[in-house]
């Protein structure tokens, strides 16, 4: 029971990877209190042994009153998942400004609500860990994501900026960087892209995991794997590291010799 005696809040707790970390997280011994919307709870059952909250990540006195009751009521808090994220399309030139502002104020802006006020806990601790859900877009972009890309690669400096401030608090920051993952966010963007059935769907899902070297998308437990290694222990002299976990998409050159 790696985990047991930790308290750790798990925001986008209730879909995709989020979901996935806080069920290996609970497994392994933490009180686990999971984060997000009412509809992307809906999408998935509730897991056993979660304790569940609603709550929008933009909106910053809600992020604070949740942390403070988790802490209030669990005796504390250690570990810190900010997991909650979306997805728009649109180039530089086509993204609305209201498009560039609801990506960046769920993907960071949330993740800066959930720190800022989880830091005062995680320092009276005098430990702690925070893992932030980035993607490999932080160092590599496809096409008509300007406003992802950009608040993924913010993601990973922000991290490195909470790793250098709070190493004297024994506090931990690091990012996971996760390629293409079998998620409802996936599923949803494979849908828009595709002829819109699920046949259509599952073929794009199983293109798209081909032009990784392992050959398919990731599974939301195994991004979730590598969250609750830099949540713990075995973890405890890494931080500001981006972690990908990408199936070898980084370490693959786009430019292939001819057989």
């Amino acid at each position: 029971m790696e985990f047991d005696g930790k308290v750790a809040i798990v925001t986008g707790g209730l879909s995709g990877i989020g979901r996935a970390a806080a069920q290996v997280l609970s497994a392994r011994g933490a009180t686990v209190v999971a984060a997000g919307l009412p509809p992307a709870a809906g999408a998935e059952a509730k897991l056993p042994g979660v304790e569940y909250a609603e709550l929008s990540v933009t909106d910053e006195a809600a992020t604070a009153h949740l942390i403070a009751r988790v802490a209030a009521t669990h005796g504390g808090l250690d570990i810190v998942v900010a997991a909650a994220g979306i997805q728009r399309y649109g180039t530089a030139s086509d993204t609305t400004a209201d498009e560039w502002n609801e990506v960046l104020a769920v993907n960071v802006t949330g993740a800066f609500h959930a720190v800022k006020h989880a830091l005062p806990h995680l320092r009276a601790r005098g430990s702690g860990s925070i893992v932030l859900v980035s993607s490999v877009q932080a160092f590599i972009t496809q096409s008509a994501v300007a406003a992802y890309t950009t608040s993924k690669g913010a993601l990973n400096a922000f991290a490195r900026s909470i790793a250098v401030d709070e190493a004297k608090n024994g506090i931990r920051a690091n990012t996971v960087c996760p390629a293409s993952v079998d998620t409802p966010m996936l599923r949803a963007s494979a849908r828009m892209f595709s002829d819109g059935t699920d046949e259509g769907t599952q073929a794009l899902v199983e293109s798209w995991g081909r032009s990784h070297p392992l050959g398919r998308v990731a599974r939301p437990e195994e991004v979730a794997e590598a969250i609750a290694f830099l949540a713990g222990d075995r973890a405890s002299f890494i931080t500001g590291v981006a972690l990908p976990v990408d199936g070898g998409l980084l370490a693959n050159a786009a430019v292939v010799l001819p057989e």
